[in-house]
């Protein structure tokens, strides 16, 4: 059958169902028939050249499997590699056969031989089969990220007796010695500008990890010499919905493929793979659409049935089956702590103001921190059945709130202003001021148990509230001591048994916390890792970590039940 066949074979399968895929993987296979029918006109002069396709095909099968199962075996290209990469190098246009596609972007999960595509991509347009004198970077943020794919290329070409002799390496450059092209890693670490460059290829791996497009624009502006360049870019999903693989690439690519859309690039090749929404991560049948490499064997399977088992033992560990295994665009840091969504659905439906929390038993929390920095108390109060509610109030000095304002970029005046933040008069936090609320909010009657408190820099503190009537209690900041009331607030937030008021400060801080976690799997927040301001929360986890075991279970539930959610 030959590769025009195969490809329309295939495109038919997966429109009608036979084959398990997403809508933008069927709207990609519908986009191919469509170009088809319109072949060679005067309003789509480009025609499908099954040789030049196959010929790139060809060029993958002389490399063999370098890791897993099949590792040492030469390389079949799955379907789906067929048809990303035949309509890529098959589509040329009619007069000139310069290429028709001069972009590729292909998004999939892991473990479906990215790597390897963009080995065999890389290693066919720096060598004769590209451009004379052709340039190849493999771009990345990192160093070690423009590696990946370069070694990938490297121990290609060196484990293919037909061509390791064609090639030389050195000091970092794969040469290609009749046509003078060269193949290199390029990072943002190297400081490069991109004048001098004259990419015939660029390579971006990974792309949902970079926060800017810095790296994208230095190799897409260094082609305007080529005649048929090629910027191929495969990535997975990520977490971070800000960087421009998904802010700016994923929306425009998405709208390529809808047929729906206005927006059309007939220079632009676009396969996502993903789980569709609505999907249950759950359920297999729906695994082949994030994985159509994978899921094509039981071992692959079985990989990510064992992945799945343990994201939800493991709640740090979901974000990357998510992004990863799944495909699915998550608005998370990497290590979250907690997911926002289910920390909205705590917000109380009545204001503070209308309850009396007076009545049930609390504990505070205090995270001092630097005293240059923010530094936070937090009451735990806990009612019946289970329950909790959470409140903060946090300190900042007054000459550092306009600079916190700047780097942090967040409203801390409006905090202020909101009540929810305290400024204290110079350049590092009184903590007579902190002292003084902890006495306010026992003056206004809340029963407040005990001051839990991290003893870094706070053992003046414990003293005067000691002084003052307090009970205190010092808690160790160990992951063997945290882990317990770090995975069971959380676990009471996804529960709907924690309650807030949406104060904006503690929800800032909630979203910036990210977690650590050591070889048996006991986590606590990470303030070295975490790059943003995470004090309000850690205060209330020293409140919670006491609070937990000393709730009361005496108390009527009329009370909550007239005002809770």
């Amino acid at each position: 059958m030959s590769l025009r066949e195969r490809l329309i074979e295939y495109s038919k399968q997966v429109i009608s169902g036979d084959i398990v895929a997403c809508q933008k993987h069927k709207w990609a296979c519908q986009r191919f028939l469509l170009d088809l029918e319109r072949e060679g006109s005067d309003e789509f002069p480009y025609i499908f050249d099954e040789e030049r396709g196959e010929r790139f095909l060809d060029w993958m099968r002389s490399f063999k499997h370098r890791k897993g199962i099949l590792a040492g075996k030469y390389i079949e290209p799955h379907i789906i590699q067929e048809f990303n990469f035949g309509n890529i190098y098959g589509w040329v246009h009619r007069e000139s056969e310069y290429r028709r596609f001069t972009k590729g972007f292909w998004e999939v999960a892991r473990k479906n031989a990215k790597s390897q595509s963009l080995g065999a991509v890389g290693s066919y347009e720096g060598s004769a089969f590209g451009e004379a004198s052709a340039e190849v970077y493999c771009a990345a943020t990192k160093k070690e990220q423009a590696k990946i794919v370069w070694d990938e290329i490297e121990g290609m070409i060196k484990a293919n007796e037909f061509l390791r002799d064609k090639f030389k390496v050195a000091y970092g450059t794969i040469t290609h010695i009749k046509s003078d092209s060269f193949i290199k890693p390029l990072s943002k670490e190297d400081r490069k500008t991109g004048d001098g460059y004259n990419p015939q290829c660029g390579i971006i791996d990974e792309y949902h990890a970079h926060e800017t497009d810095e790296m994208y624009e230095i190799i897409e502006s260094g082609m305007g010499a080529r005649p048929e360049p090629l910027m191929m870019i495969i990535t997975t999903a990520g977490f971070n919905l800000n960087n421009p693989c998904y802010r700016v690439e994923y929306q425009y690519v998405s709208q390529i493929l809808d047929p729906n859309s206005p927006i059309e690039n007939e220079n632009y090749f676009v396969m996502i793979n993903e789980l569709d929404k609505g999907d249950d991560i759950k359920d297999e049948m729906v695994w082949e659409k994030a994985n159509p490499i994978i899921c094509s064997y039981e071992n692959g399977r079985e990989y990510l049935r064992k992945r799945l088992k343990a994201a939800l033992d493991v709640p740090e560990k979901m974000t990357k089956f998510l992004t990863k295994n799944m495909n699915i665009w998550v608005d998370a840091k990497e290590n979250g702590y907690m997911d926002m969504a289910k920390w909205k659905k705590c917000k109380s439906k009545v204001e503070e103001v209308k309850m009396d929390l007076r009545q049930f038993p609390a504990w505070l929390g205090s995270d001092l921190s630097a005293t240059t920095d923010l530094t936070s108390l937090g009451l735990v109060f806990s009612l019946p059945d289970n329950k909790f509610v959470v409140k903060q109030h946090s300190f900042m000095p007054e000459d550092k709130l306009q600079e916190r304002i700047n780097s942090d970029r967040v409203p801390f005046d409006l905090w202020e202003q909101q009540g929810h933040l305290t400024t204290t008069p110079g350049s590092i936090v009184d903590y007579s001021f902190v002292e003084q609320k902890a006495v306010e909010w026992r003056e206004y009657g809340y029963q407040i148990q005990e001051v839990d408190y991290d003893k870094w820099n706070a053992s003046h503190f414990a003293q005067n509230l000691e002084s003052l009537g307090f009970t205190t209690i010092e808690i160790p900041q160990m992951l063997r001591h945290l882990s317990l009331p770090t995975k069971d607030f959380r676990k009471f937030v996804y529960a709907n048994n924690i309650i807030h008021f949406d104060d904006p400060l503690l929800t800032w801080a909630i979203g910036n916390a990210i977690t650590k976690m050591d070889a048996q799997e006991n986590i606590m927040l990470d303030k070295a890792k975490s790059k943003d301001r995470i004090d309000p929360i850690a205060a209330i986890i020293n409140a919670f970590s006491r609070a937990m075991s000393g709730h009361s279970e005496d108390l009527s539930s009329h009370f909550l039940n007239n005002w809770r959610m």
